[in-house]
């Protein structure tokens, strides 16, 4: 079973934020390596900003860069990477999340992977296979570093760590792979694996906005989630593209905890009411027959 590491941080911060990341690595054993180049992939799915939980809080960002420039090198090289979606441009993203602040203050690169470089590649899940571009500076990186949120979502009932390396794939109409997406995430990840997955659950989304003050860490995708979905109140046996993931040997559902009791973090989370998962319920069974593309 994988560790994951749980944290409560109790100020928004980049000292109490970067506190927590170095409590969490070490709760999980994880020891930063010596590399040269390093990509984050934040949560930038629209234009809400960290204060509504659906997206990464830069502080968050900041703080970690600080760390991984602390305990790897003053000169390692950093770029904090999204990509254009069906609904949202990375350069107003970008502005209006606060990243390009972030990136001119702390001297990091800030790439739109959807006008990157990329090389194509096929990578199959469930016996269907699926061709990507791959950008060439997630490929190249030594270091790939996910800071996700947690979040309900209508198609896979969660969204967390393997959720977002979905929006490493730089083809911006990404709604089309929305009747498929339990396959597409576990191909998705399997071409882009990525070491370190870190939650930023500062300020979480469920039901309404919440400052939670929780900071996790795996090295293990599936098993972040499944972490994040039992906060949640969510069955992880009942998450179809964590069980697929699993299958496809991206990690394992079963985890140890490490640190504050996870209870506590569950008793918190505003959870979504009846009607509001009879909602999710409906859109989801909407695109599983395909009827996604005509609401979009």
């Amino acid at each position: 079973m994988s560790l994951v590491g749980l944290t409560e941080c109790k100020q928004r911060s980049v000292v109490s934020i970067k506190q927590a990341i170095m409590e969490v690595l070490r709760l999980i054993d994880y020891s930063l390596p010596k590399v040269e180049e390093i990509v984050i992939k934040p949560n930038m799915c629209y234009y809400w900003d960290w204060s509504t939980g659906q997206t990464t809080d830069p502080l968050f960002v900041a703080a970690l860069i600080d760390l991984l420039r602390e305990e790897i090198s003053s000169q390692v090289k950093i770029s904090i990477v999204e990509s254009d979606a069906s609904a949202m441009k990375c350069k107003y993203a970008f502005k209006y999340l606060g990243y390009e602040k972030l990136a001119k203050e702390y001297d990091v690169n800030l790439v739109n992977l959807s006008e990157a470089e990329a090389e194509k590649a096929q990578m199959s899940a469930n016996g269907e296979v699926f061709e990507f571009s791959v950008p060439k500076i997630i490929k190249d990186a030594d270091l790939r570093v996910n800071a996700a949120k947690m979040k309900y979502m209508s198609f896979t009932k969660v969204s967390c760590a393997l959720k977002n390396i979905y929006g490493c794939n730089p083809y911006s109409k990404k709604f089309q792979f929305h009747s498929k997406l339990d396959k597409v995430l576990a191909a998705l990840n399997k071409v882009m694996p990525f070491n370190l997955h870190m939650l930023d659950g500062l300020t979480v989304c469920g039901s309404k906005p919440l400052k939670l003050g929780l900071i996790m860490a795996s090295q293990d995708p599936v098993a972040t989630d499944a972490a994040a979905a039992t906060i949640m109140g969510i069955n992880p046996k009942s998450l179809a593209y964590l069980k697929l993931a699993e299958k496809e040997g991206l990690g394992k559902s079963k985890f140890v905890p490490k640190g504050t009791d996870l209870r506590y973090f569950k008793s918190l989370y505003p959870r979504k009411s009846l009607s509001e998962k009879t909602l999710l319920f409906g859109y989801r069974v909407a695109c599983a027959l395909g009827l996604d593309k005509r609401l979009i």
